[in-house]
């Protein structure tokens, strides 16, 4: 016999019990309709939302309170106070330096102090102790402070109790220069006067 035959003969053999198995009946992987019913209904059961109980009707509404629109009482007698103060019911009712209404002389109103009068008295009151050079950067001492150029700090002004945040902006060997919004100040660094 030849071999060509022989190996034709076996594949013949092995497609035709290949074709007899896959005519066969299929096997499922699916579990039968009565099993999956009782799994379908208590899903249902478990994903059904409970209808919630109703409110009391007169629960205020957290989100819209019933007087929400309603100015409060403080600043309604504010904006009396300010209405009385314009149209002359006290002696010029002007803003002090805390700003705070207060009487002027004359009558006259006062208008509040411009950045570069808050910048002229404050800078009087920073003084610093000398410079130091660490890593080729300029840095200001105060005490055991040291701020570099760049850098931000809060100074507070006694007479109107307000604090302001001034910046450095340079640093030379006898004077500094600060910075409050745009208005700058150059100052001494020994003697705390204007160079």
């Amino acid at each position: 016999m030849n071999l060509r035959f022989a190996f034709f003969i076996a594949g013949a053999v092995l497609s035709s019990g290949a074709l007899s198995g896959a005519t066969g009946k299929p096997n499922s992987g699916l579990v039968s309709p009565e099993k999956r019913r009782v799994v379908v209904e208590l899903g249902l059961r478990l994903a059904r939302v409970p209808e919630p109980a109703a409110l009391p009707p007169d629960l205020p509404h957290p989100f819209s309170p019933s007087n929400f629109e309603q100015p409060d009482p403080e600043e309604l007698r504010a904006a009396d106070a300010a209405r009385a103060n314009s149209a002359g019911g006290s002696p010029g009712g002007v803003v002090g330096p805390g700003g705070a209404l207060g009487p002027a002389a004359g009558g006259q109103a006062l208008r509040p102090p411009s950045d570069r009068e808050i910048l002229e008295s404050i800078a009087p009151k920073i003084r610093p102790t000398g410079t130091i050079k660490m890593g080729g950067e300029a840095l200001l001492i105060f005490g055991r402070n040291h701020v570099k150029i760049g850098n931000k700090f809060t100074v507070a002004d006694p007479a109107s109790g307000k604090d302001y945040e001034l910046e450095l902006i340079a640093i030379d060997s006898t004077t500094f220069t600060l910075r409050f919004r745009n208005e700058e100040i150059t100052r001494s660094i020994k003697s705390g006067k204007s160079p």
